[in-house]
């Protein structure tokens, strides 16, 4: 079924994220020396600190009592202090869940952390604030480090497409069906973490585990809330309903930006990795989009992906080229006549191999696996 794997599975052993970790390592161990110890909350560990070689560690973001610190710095560790007043974790040590994005939402969209950061991102953003920046600098390799951990040993397959594509139409349901098929056949799905055809994928792939019928009935639920305009609120809730009606979902990821603060993640990824930076976030999808990508119908947005993914497939940068799928004839060929571009560039290069264009989204899997080899 699904391939993710558990956290922490392989993260460097000197890293310690959850209050579990840093138990474990303080009895196992008994040294913090050399540790990095990333956005735990350390208040109720002052003995442990106080008694604990922390020679060379660093501490970012945990919150700890004044003593502890005092004594931390003696031993010749870093304390990068949590920063008071930000609407965000920069040192955060996971990727993000919905939960902890859409908290408040009751209270409407505008409460939620999500909306939050994005409001502070665009009173900052203009500022040439150096302090602004690196805080967003930091929060991003935070989240870019938390995902290769997440994504260790994952077999991920990218699903690109338009945030125009509309619950209720059966474009929305193929591209539903599509990450079914891809999590029941044991990828990792990622997608760009937005509405539409992102939203479709990861919630196929969150169907993955129940009888076909589910899915049935939450395109037909969906249906109701549209899209994202005119009420984040609704087209949320409505997410969530589902998640709450069938539990325990299967795993995929989004890798959403608040650069399109306008584009609210969805809720079907289990994992997300929000990002300030676009560049840093479109460029981290492709290459960690290791069994390869799909192409559903989509503008701009979806035609410089295709070209940032065909560059080091071309180049063999990143190693073997992978799979490129692109689906629909009529609208990679005369709408937006990417395939015969990419074609010509593929043309005598190994990544000819991986390419591929396809009528109907059905046939995305098969294709996959046939220039997967």
């Amino acid at each position: 079924m699904q391939t993710m794997p558990a956290h922490a599975a392989h993260h460097d052993d000197r890293e310690i994220e959850t209050l579990e970790e840093f138990d474990a390592t303080v009895s196992a161990r008994g040294t913090l020396a050399g540790h990095r110890v990333q956005a735990v909350d350390l208040t109720d560990r002052t003995r442990e600190l106080l008694t604990t070689d922390t020679a060379g560690a660093i501490f970012l973001g945990c919150a700890m009592r004044e003593e502890a610190a005092a004594k931390i710095r003696a031993d010749g560790a870093l304390v990068f202090p949590p920063v008071p007043d930000l609407p965000f974790d920069p040192y955060r040590g996971l990727v993000y869940s919905p939960d902890d994005l859409f908290e408040s939402l009751a209270d409407g969209y505008e409460a939620t952390p999500d909306a939050r950061a994005y409001a502070w991102f665009q009173r900052t953003k203009a500022d040439g604030d150096i302090y602004a920046s690196m805080l967003r600098a930091v929060h991003d390799d935070s989240v870019s480090d938390a995902l290769d951990e997440l994504l260790s040993g994952a077999r991920v397959v990218g699903v690109m497409g338009g945030h125009a594509m509309a619950r209720g139409t059966e474009e929305y349901a193929g591209a539903a069906r599509l990450g079914r098929e891809l999590a029941r056949a044991g990828f990792t799905v990622a997608t760009g973490g937005g509405p539409g055809a992102m939203e479709a994928a990861n919630l196929g792939a969150y169907a993955a585990p129940f009888g076909d019928e589910m899915l049935t009935e939450s395109l037909e639920l969906l249906g109701k809330a549209p899209h994202f305009t005119p009420s984040i609120t609704q087209w949320a809730a409505a997410a969530f309903e589902i998640r709450t009606r069938w539990p325990q979902g299967g795993r995929s990821v989004g890798i959403p930006t608040w650069f399109y603060g306008h584009e609210p993640p969805n809720a079907f990824a289990s994992h997300i990795a929000k990002y300030f930076a676009n560049a840093t976030r479109e460029d981290g999808l492709l290459a960690r989009s290791t069994a390869g990508v799909v192409f559903l119908p989509g503008a701009a947005g979806t035609v410089q992906e295709i070209f940032d993914n065909a560059t080091p497939n071309y180049y063999e940068s990143r190693g073997e080229p992978t799979p490129m799928v692109l689906v629909n004839r009529a609208h990679w060929t005369e709408k937006l006549p990417t395939w015969p571009l990419l074609q010509s560039l593929a043309r005598g290069r190994s990544m000819e191999a991986r390419i591929a264009l396809v009528e109907r989204i059905e046939e995305a899997p098969e294709a996959l696996k046939r220039l997967g080899g």
